[in-house]
C-alpha cells in the first residue's frame, strides 16, 4: 500500500442569521469545476487551521473573521486518488464586511436540510448530515 499525502484544508460553515449556510461553486479551471463547498482552503506551512480561514475567508469572500469566531465543529477524514484530505470544519456566525466572492465563484445561502440537493466533492458530503443536526 503506497503512502498518500496529507492535506489539510480547513473549512467554514458561515451561518446566516436566518440559519442558512453559505456555500461556494467550484469557478472552471480549478479541479472538481462546478462543485459546491464549504468556504475555506490549504493550510500553509506554519499556519494553524484557524489562521488559514481567516486568511482565506478575506481572500475569497473579503470578509475579516476573527479566529474566535471559528468554533471548531467536525471533520473529514477522505482518501483522494492522489492524497489523502483532511478537513476541519468550524461554524462561524460572526464576522466584519459584507460577503463578496473574490474569485468569480458563485454563493449561494442554503438552509442545511436543502445542502444535500448541491452537488458537492465527495469529502464534503460526510459533513452535510451533521449541520442538519446542528441548524435544524
Amino acid at each position: 500500500m503506497s503512502q498518500k499525502k496529507i492535506l489539510l484544508v480547513a473549512a467554514a460553515a458561515l451561518v446566516d442569521t436566518d440559519n442558512r449556510v453559505l456555500i461556494a461553486q467550484r469557478p472552471p479551471g480549478r479541479s472538481m469545476a462546478g462543485l459546491w463547498e464549504f468556504p475555506g482552503g490549504k493550510v500553509e506551512d506554519g499556519e494553524t487551521p484557524e489562521q488559514a480561514l481567516v486568511r482565506e475567508l478575506k481572500e475569497e469572500l473579503s470578509i475579516e473573521v476573527c479566529d474566535t469566531c471559528l468554533a471548531p465543529f467536525t471533520f473529514a477524514s477522505h482518501a483522494y486518488e492522489r492524497f489523502h484530505l483532511l478537513m476541519p470544519l468550524y461554524v462561524c456566525k460572526s464576522w466584519d464586511g459584507e460577503i463578496a466572492p473574490r474569485e468569480a465563484q458563485a454563493i449561494k445561502w442554503v438552509r442545511a436540510s436543502r445542502l444535500a440537493d448541491y452537488p458537492m466533492p465527495p469529502a464534503d458530503l460526510p459533513l452535510i448530515p451533521w449541520l442538519r443536526d446542528l441548524l435544524g
